[in-house]
């Protein structure tokens, strides 16, 4: 997950209508005046790519929360007392807590075990009550709950739990007797009725240590003890996954990379490290997040393996290569480290494979999985931006992994981006070093992906694989499921080249939101299908075995020249800017502003703090993030830009905008942007950007830098102090009708999946090209207005199921505005 992208909605019925029950049948398809025309041929007697099983896949990160307190079935939220202010700011050892009577947070020699250092000392008739996540915890009338805790207290202490909310008890209270030292005691409790905002509560009797306060609906996912919250799981299986990525993401390749020394005592923002997530929970370390919270790892590695092969898919773990990415830059010289890294890599292979004879199979065999998992792909590092580093590194890891276990297929990547000179570099030394599968990431506008639908025609089919690991549009309206679902297209069609792909990410709570688009929402209580979970699954289940090739006509394109205003804009950084002059192709002046009077041409409707200071306009609040001024007129077209920019101060450089339409659409020159390691011309649609042109740089603070932008019809040309930094022609179109035809070997079905991202109806004629197809054909729909968005109580994108009477070798199919189309047509 890169953290570089930065990132609306309501339902309009269309033609071939959205109803809710599960099968439609319409005798002919629906017909409208306003329809445009298109043709699609089929070449049934050509063989197009073979698709895998696991084309599609999932990714999971813990991001949003999307562990503990959602995928991880813990009700309790800091149940072992181990946050801390190394990982959040805000943090306590009594987060989430709050303490009746007297109550510490004890770190010493008492502790429970090395690993879970920290313990509560509850005073004799106190108690301590736990807040759980989002609104409280949650229960349902008549379902069991399982509590845990480990305890320390002389013998016959009682300890009363009570669940409770402010309408009074849940359920019967329960009391357990501790003896002694320190022990793991259990109760269960039935819910006697219904509530989010539920509390766990623990008193002592007497003085008592307390730790691993615990509380887990006995309905887990497959009732797996230590489990997965189940309705989160279920729609993850309802997929049909071919495999499942695990952790990172960004988790993967950041933090310390330090060991764990007594010296030292627990390193808590060490890298995601799989050996830490293993074996009893009490056992397993607590760590810092990347995301900005604390991770408990009582979902780990085990778990993952488990889950992956509960709904049928491959496990694809990524271990951290020892370079850091996602903003932070750094490789390790520590020969002694990454030996380590490596042997830890070789001994996850021998967790997931090995036999129960060896080390680590052992270990896999105690905690209840006799039978290997069947690892057959590792992923090493994640989005490096440091390519030359990372591949001197990956290909130790390649090596000592191929020797021992050369069936093992080990995944590189290309860094954050979809192109750029990181990229670029990555790409050139996989290739070189001839790796089998390359990790691509990217997160872009929706026009970006309805511009891109052939990204992978021209890749050279004799070279590394893709593996497209990451990658949405940016936002979770249909309008981006539409998008996201036109490049597939392309994905499928080009199944020899991209072997596997998975959108992320894949859970958000909805009250812990650190990314979005996210393809599965969720809070205590519900959960729901993002606009692209229906795309996704609308795919994942109905993938066919090999392409059919197919033709379709375009789209005329409509498309002027980039017209627009001009703006000024920070990230993170205090700057000033001076100068700035807009002249037309003619020579004629459109703007000039030295300020030395006022801002007055100026608007400022973003954050930020801007002034006119000593005849310079100054942005003065470098924790701001897009503070957009604009100047000029949207129409303007074929102008020359000039702005002298200064940074003051703050993380990152300056941002010069031109083809300015409004605030969610525009260009602009990002110099010293992503943390100042590099600079990019991004293209904002919507609010959602694209980068059209990157290279590695940074700004200096203080210095002063000319910039001068040359915008001709659609081509624009950059120049940094005088010297031409790049040039792009912005051309391409955003082709909204696309299609890609595969077959079923096991059903002998045609599939004809057409997406139609337009608010015109698509009158299209289909040719199979002699096929003998059954005149009945099985359709699945999805359709809504653009804008629409799923929510916990509304679900406006939900497939509709019809029956369509009238195929044949030849026959014609209106396709509705704004719609995803599967026939799935019988072969005769």
């Amino acid at each position: 997950m890169s953290r570089t992208t930065r990132s609306r909605w309501r339902l309009a019925l269309p033609a071939c209508a959205f109803l809710t029950a599960a099968a439609v049948v319409f005798p002919a398809p629906v017909q409208a005046a306003d329809a445009a025309d298109y043709a699609i041929t089929v070449d049934p007697a050509e063989q197009g790519a073979a698709i895998d099983d696991t084309m599609y896949g999932v990714f999971f990160e813990d991001i949003n929360r999307a562990a503990d307190g959602g995928l991880y079935a813990e009700l309790v939220q800091n149940r072992s007392f181990e946050y801390s202010t190394a990982d959040n700011a805000s943090y306590t050892p009594l987060t989430s807590w709050t303490v009746d009577g007297t109550a510490k947070a004890v770190n010493d020699a008492g502790r429970l075990n090395e690993r879970n250092r920290t313990y509560l000392s509850l005073g004799a008739g106190s108690s301590v009550t736990n807040a759980g996540y989002n609104t409280g915890i949650r229960v349902e009338a008549g379902k069991k709950y399982d509590f845990s805790v480990w305890a320390r207290a002389e013998s016959g202490t009682a300890l009363t739990v009570t669940l409770k909310d402010a309408a009074g008890s849940l359920a019967t209270a329960r009391q357990v007797t501790a003896r002694g030292g320190w022990a793991k005691y259990t109760a269960t409790f039935t819910a006697a009725r219904t509530s989010s905002t539920g509390r766990l509560a623990v008193a002592s009797s007497a003085d008592a240590a307390l730790d691993m306060v615990s509380l887990f609906p006995r309905d887990t996912y497959k009732r797996q003890p230590n489990g997965l919250r189940k309705d989160l799981a279920e729609k993850i299986e309802a997929l049909k996954p071919g495999f499942v990525r695990f952790p990172g993401g960004c988790l993967v390749n950041t933090g310390s990379m330090q060991d764990y020394s007594e010296a030292s005592g627990w390193q808590r923002k060490r890298s995601y490290q799989w050996k830490d997530t293993i074996g009893p929970v009490e056992e397993r370390a607590t760590n810092a997040n990347f995301w900005g919270y604390n991770q408990s790892y009582g979902l780990g590695y085990y778990e993952y393996f488990r889950f992956a092969e509960d709904v049928g898919a491959m496990p694809l773990p990524v271990v951290p290569a020892l370079v850091t990415g996602c903003g932070q830059n750094r490789a390790t010289d520590d020969e002694a480290l990454l030996k380590r890294h490596i042997q830890d890599a070789l001994d996850l292979i021998e967790f997931a494979n090995g036999p129960a004879t060896s080390t680590w199979g052992k270990k896999r065999a105690e905690m209840g999985h006799p039978r290997p998992f069947g690892l057959t792909h590792i992923g090493v590092g994640n989005e490096e931006n440091l390519p030359v580093e990372f591949m001197d590194r990956f290909k130790r890891f390649r090596a000592a992994i191929e020797a021992k276990y050369p069936d093992v297929t080990v995944v590189s990547n290309s860094g954050p981006d979809d192109s750029g000179t990181t990229f670029d570099t990555a790409w050139r030394l996989n290739r070189e070093a001839g790796v089998d599968m390359v990790d691509e990431h990217y997160y872009n506008s929706p026009q970006w992906f309805l511009q891109n639908n052939d990204r992978y025609d021209s890749y050279d089919r004799g070279g590394p694989k893709v593996f497209l690991g990451e990658y949405a549009s940016q936002g979770n309206a249909w309008k981006n499921g539409l998008a996201e679902a036109a490049f597939m297209t392309g994905l499928e069609r080009n199944a020899d080249v991209v072997k596997l792909a998975s959108y992320a990410p894949l859970l958000a709570n909805e009250d812990y939101v650190q990314w979005r688009p996210d393809m599965i929402w969720f809070n205590n209580r519900a959960s729901w299908n993002s606009a692209s979970y229906e795309v996704q699954k609308l795919f994942m289940t109905n993938t066919g075995d090999r392409v059919v090739p197919s033709t379709a006509t375009t789209t005329p394109d409509v498309s002027g020249p980039i017209t627009g205003a001009v703006g000024l804009s920070t990230w993170a950084t205090s700057a000033a800017y001076d100068d700035v002059r807009v002249t037309s192709a003619d020579g004629s002046t459109l703007l000039s502003d030295d300020f030395s009077d006022d801002a007055s041409k100026w608007t400022h409707s973003g954050t930020g703090s801007w002034s006119v200071v000593d005849g310079q306009y100054v942005q003065t609040d470098a924790a701001a993030e897009n503070t957009l001024v604009t100047a000029g007129d949207p129409a303007w077209r074929d102008y020359d830009l000039h702005v002298r920019a200064t940074k003051k101060s703050g993380n990152e450089g300056f941002l010069v905008a031109f083809g300015v339409k409004d605030t969610g659409n525009y260009y602009w020159w990002n110099l010293g942007g992503w943390n100042n390691t590099q600079s990019a011309v991004e293209q904002a649609v919507d609010g959602g950007k694209s980068t059209l042109v990157s290279k590695a740089g940074s700004i200096e603070t203080g210095r002063a830098y000319d910039i001068d932008i040359k915008v001709r019809g659609r081509q624009v040309t950059l120049y940094l102090d005088g010297k031409e930094w790049g040039s792009f022609t912005d051309d391409k179109p955003a082709e909204p009708f696309r299609q890609v035809v595969t077959k079923d070997a096991r059903t002998g079905d045609l599939i004809v999946k057409v997406v139609n991202a337009q608010s015109t109806q698509a009158r299209t004629a289909i040719d199979l090209g002699g096929a003998k197809v059954a005149s009945t054909a099985r359709v699945t729909t999805l359709a809504a207005d653009p804008e629409a968005v799923n929510t916990e109580t509304d679900t406006p994108v939900t497939p509709v199921t019809s029956t369509f009477r009238g195929a044949s070798a030849k026959f014609t199919y209106t396709f509705p505005a704004n719609s995803i189309t599967f026939l799935r047509l019988k072969q005769g």
